[in-house]
C-alpha cells in the first residue's frame, strides 16, 4: 500500500510531534502494530491525513494525553484513578474511554520446551512475589531439554499496560512480581528474547508470536483443560482463554474532529477489520 511519509508518520518509541497538524496516537507498545495497520488503510481512503503512532507502553500515552502531548492515548489496561483524576484536574475534561478490540495476553515457551499448558496458579508461583516455582523439572520438565533448569522469567518495564494487567490476571492486585526477571521495553522483544533462549518464559500479546516460539495453553486451575489462546476461544464469554483483555482508546474529552473521524473509522468495518486481520478481536462487525 503506496503512502507518502509527509502525509503519514509511523513515530515508534520516539514521541509525537506537537507542531503536526493531524492525530497523534500514543502509548501502548502492544498496540502499536495495530494502530500502524488503523494509519494506513485509514490513510488509503483518507490521503489528506496525518497520523502519528507513538509507542513507549500505557502509562507513556496516558501521561502524555493528560499533558495535552496527544489527541489519543492507547492502553491495554484500563486507566487507573489517579490518572483519571490528573485528565480531570490538568485537563479540566473527564476522560473519554472506546474499547476498540480485545487481546489475548499468551505465555510463550521455546519452541523446543515439551510443556503444553500451564494454570495461573503455577504461573502466579513462577512470576508472584514469593513464587515456589523457580525451575523447569517442578512443572515436569527434564532440564537436559532445555539445557538449565533455571526457568529465565522475561517481563515488560512498570510503565507497560501489560505489565500491569499480567500482574492482576494472575498474582491478584495485592501481589506483586518476584525480583530478578529480565524486562524487555517491547511487546516483540519479550518474545525474540523467549525465541533465544530454550529455558526462557515470557508474555505478550499472542499477535507478536514468531517462528522459534510456541503459545502455551492456560487454565485457571492446576487441574483444569488448558485453553489456546486464539481469537475464537477470545470471543468465548464463558469457558475462554482466561487471559483476555480489552484493547483501550482513550481522549480527554469529546474528540475533537480529526480525532473522531479517526475513532469512528477504528470502530467502523474498515477500522475493525485490521483488528481481525493482526489477529486481534473485534469489537464490531466486519464484513
Amino acid at each position: 500500500m503506496g503512502w507518502s511519509a509527509g502525509s503519514l508518520l509511523l513515530c515508534v518509541m520516539v514521541g509525537c510531534s506537537p507542531a503536526a497538524e493531524g492525530v497523534c496516537v500514543e502509548g501502548s507498545d502492544t498496540m502499536v502494530n495495530l494502530a500502524q495497520g488503523w494509519a494506513e488503510n485509514y490513510h488509503a481512503t483518507h490521503p489528506e491525513a496525518i497520523v502519528q503512532i507513538s509507542g513507549g507502553g500505557t502509562g507513556v500515552g496516558i501521561a502524555s494525553l493528560i499533558d495535552g502531548n496527544c489527541e489519543i492515548a492507547s492502553a491495554s489496561r484500563k486507566m487507573k484513578d489517579k490518572e483519571v483524576e490528573r485528565v480531570r484536574t490538568k485537563r479540566h475534561e473527564e476522560p473519554m474511554e472506546y474499547i476498540v478490540g480485545y487481546d489475548a495476553l499468551a505465555v510463550y515457551v521455546h519452541k523446543d520446551n515439551p510443556l503444553d499448558s500451564i494454570s495461573i496458579e503455577e504461573l502466579a508461583e513462577v512470576y508472584g512475589e514469593g513464587g515456589r516455582i523457580t525451575r523447569w523439572s517442578q512443572l515436569g520438565i527434564d532440564p537436559k531439554l532445555l539445557h538449565n533448569d533455571t526457568i529465565i522469567r522475561v517481563s515488560r518495564q512498570n510503565s507497560s499496560g501489560t505489565y500491569v494487567y499480567f500482574r492482576e490476571a494472575v498474582m491478584g492486585k495485592t501481589r506483586d512480581y518476584k525480583l530478578g526477571s529480565i524486562d524487555q521495553n517491547g511487546s516483540v522483544d519479550v518474545v525474540a528474547l523467549v525465541a533465544n533462549t530454550p529455558s526462557a518464559i515470557g508474555y505478550s500479546g499472542m499477535g507478536y508470536s514468531m517462528p522459534g516460539v510456541k503459545m502455551l495453553k492456560i487454565s485457571k486451575h492446576k487441574a483444569g483443560v488448558g485453553i489456546a489462546p486464539t481469537v475464537e476461544n477470545a470471543k468465548k464469554r464463558e469457558g475462554g482463554y482466561p487471559i483476555t483483555r480489552p484493547l483501550l482508546l482513550y481522549t480527554a474529552g469529546p474528540p475533537k474532529e480529526k480525532a473522531k473521524q479517526l475513532l469512528d473509522w477504528i470502530l467502523d468495518k474498515p477500522g475493525q477489520k485490521v483488528v481481525v486481520e493482526l489477529g486481534y478481536v473485534p469489537v464490531a462487525p466486519y464484513e
